[in-house]
């Protein structure tokens, strides 16, 4: 599997309702430097609907604020839709965070 596919089988396991940092995504992947790779392999989706990349925030909560497809608004609006409270471009990690099981 190439570092991307093994980025997508993890972000594809991210549940609904619960976000994932990109530090967290790479170690789960195989490697904790990956952070930077986990964010070139969500913008480069090749199946927005089946890989949620839109549930990857920053280490802060914060959103990307190029968000691949369609721009920080766009995901804040992903978000919100299952249930995620999003306040000024991020959300709560205490809440939200996802135990990566």
């Amino acid at each position: 599997m190439t570092t991307f596919e093994l980025i997508y089988e993890v972000v594809k396991k991210i549940p609904r309702g619960k976000v994932a940092t990109y530090g967290q995504i790479a170690r789960l992947a195989g490697n904790e430097k990956w952070s930077r790779a986990v964010g070139y392999a969500l913008h480069a989706n090749p199946d927005p609907d089946g890989i949620p990349c839109f549930r990857v925030v920053n280490r802060f909560g914060k959103l990307a604020p190029a968000f691949a497809f369609g721009g920080i608004n766009v995901q804040a609006e992903l978000l919100r839709a299952e249930g995620i409270e999003v306040k000024d471009n991020a959300v709560d990690l205490e809440k939200y965070l996802w135990n990566g099981l």
